[in-house]
């Protein structure tokens, strides 16, 4: 399918609801509010059956990929709260968690960067979580979070309520520009009652954990996609010139190879949903590594054939440029393709 067309066209029952025009100024506090408004009524959307996440592995992996695409083009900070909230439902099926209520937003907060981090501990006949968790996107707009903490048995995923007592975003630790409404401060956790959903290290050895990781491309891939977007308008107008042109086609080349692949890994899931060939963790490598250096390259291209003008002018483009470039940083770099040179090395994950 070409790319030369790049406002989002989902099919009806993968679109988003639209949400109107962004805002003509711009503030964190503005963005987190804006955000949380939109994940509201996305949430709403979906008990209405207006706008629907397959699961991965369901037949419609592809739409699932699309409507996270969709979401992503028109906001990439709410996009980060409705990827999080469709990776919950994914993993409350995965795992026979706690069936999900009406109106109930939820979220996954599972970063383990280097240091402290939640510990949970058996009292009575339940778990209560104590600690400090990182980058819990919606923190203030989510009612509920899947919450990976460390046990005397290894690292579980724990259901909580994120209004509980104990439970309490740290004020100020979220003072980013880009992303600035995906809300992802700190959470401090005391004594907050949990239901642990899974057994022991299974939140990560779990097949959908790979496929799930694709859907977050799925979200760059649409951030990308509204970035080149600008670049396409102003070549509209602007009529030919062979710079812009090459920069436009060259990009148009690079979002096909991205779109191609996530198709062909939404594929590839659903012929395989339960990874019983093996080949889950490098397919999400490779597709992950592709499209961030599409998205990077998108970005560099697009700042050079528009200059500075979008940037300062447009606060749409440029909170899309800031946002994408916060967002792809999900990404671990050199350390996930060193990984994935790792595991193509031995002959029976070449493939």
């Amino acid at each position: 399918m070409p790319e030369t067309t790049y406002p989002a066209a989902a099919a009806p029952a993968a679109g988003p609801p639209s949400h109107g025009a962004a805002p003509s100024g711009f503030t964190p506090q503005a963005a987190r509010q804006e955000a949380a408004r939109g994940f509201s009524r996305l949430v709403e959307s979906l008990a209405a059956g207006d706008l629907e996440f397959p699961l991965p592995g369901s037949g419609r992996t592809g739409e699932r990929f699309a409507a996270l695409r969709s979401v992503a083009e028109q906001d990439l900070c709410l996009a980060r709260l409705a990827e999080g909230h469709a990776d919950a439902l994914a993993i409350l099926a995965e795992l026979a968690g706690p069936v999900v209520g009406p109106g109930e937003r939820w979220g996954v907060w599972a970063a383990e960067p280097p240091g402290g981090g939640v510990t949970a501990a058996r009292v009575g006949e339940g778990w209560e979580l104590n600690g400090l968790k990182q980058y819990c996107s919606g923190a203030h707009s989510c009612t509920h979070a899947l919450v990976t903490a460390t046990a005397g048995d290894g690292r579980r995923l724990f259901a909580v309520e994120v209004r509980a007592p104990g439970c309490s975003p740290v004020e100020d630790s979220w003072p980013a520009i880009g992303m600035a409404g995906s809300d992802t401060p700190d959470v401090s956790f005391h004594a907050v009652p949990a239901v642990a959903v899974g057994k022991a290290d299974e939140y990560l050895t779990r097949p959908g954990f790979q496929h799930g990781g694709i859907g977050v491309a799925a979200c760059w891939y649409g951030g990308a996609r509204a970035v080149a977007a600008t670049l396409r308008q102003a070549a509209a107008r602007r009529g030919p010139d062979p710079h812009t042109d090459a920069h436009l086609g060259h990009i148009d080349m690079q979002l096909h190879a991205a779109r191609t692949v996530l198709d062909s890994a939404a594929a590839e899931i659903d012929q395989d949903p339960l990874d019983l060939a093996g080949g889950a963790r490098v397919r999400s490598l490779r597709v992950r590594a592709l499209v961030e250096a599409v998205c990077t390259e998108v970005l560099t291209r697009v700042g050079r054939a528009t200059g500075a003008g979008p940037l300062c002018h447009d606060v749409r483009h440029a909170r899309n440029v800031s946002d994408l470039t916060v967002y792809i940083r999900q990404h671990h770099a050199e350390r996930n393709l060193a990984e994935l040179g790792a595991l193509i090395a031995r002959p029976e994950t070449s493939s």
